[in-house]
């Protein structure tokens, strides 16, 4: 089985910085994507920022010039730098994987989710 595990998230006011973190283990292979999502109450889960399969790091719209996703180096962490947060980044953040298992079998995983909380 595949895991991954969450830590960073908490109360902050607005402007302040946060820092999310995922480390996957288990029977893995190989990752071909990882990054970050969030849902907010009331709305549907989006992207916030993601390695594609090619290496590249997508970001929403509203996150970009604030938030940095990069990787560690053992390859199976991911990491978010939240900066200059807003209370509308108030949400659950999830992380999320596409991988190859030890197996053979493409499958994707999330993280339990971390909540991040901005007052004004």
């Amino acid at each position: 089985q595949v895991q991954l595990v969450e830590s960073g998230g908490g109360l902050v006011q607005a402007g302040g910085s946060l820092r999310l973190s995922c480390a996957a283990s288990g029977n893995i292979f190989i990752i071909n994507a990882m990054g970050w999502y969030r849902q907010a109450p009331g709305k549907q889960r989006e992207l916030v920022a993601a390695f594609t399969t090619r290496g590249s790091a997508n970001y929403a719209d509203s996150v970009k010039g604030r938030f940095t996703i990069s990787r560690g180096n053992a390859k199976n962490t991911t990491y978010l730098q939240m900066n200059s947060l807003k209370p509308d980044d108030t949400a659950v953040y999830y992380c999320n994987a596409d991988l190859f298992t030890g197996w053979g079998s493409q499958e994707e995983y999330w993280g339990q989710g971390t909540q991040v909380t901005v007052s004004s």
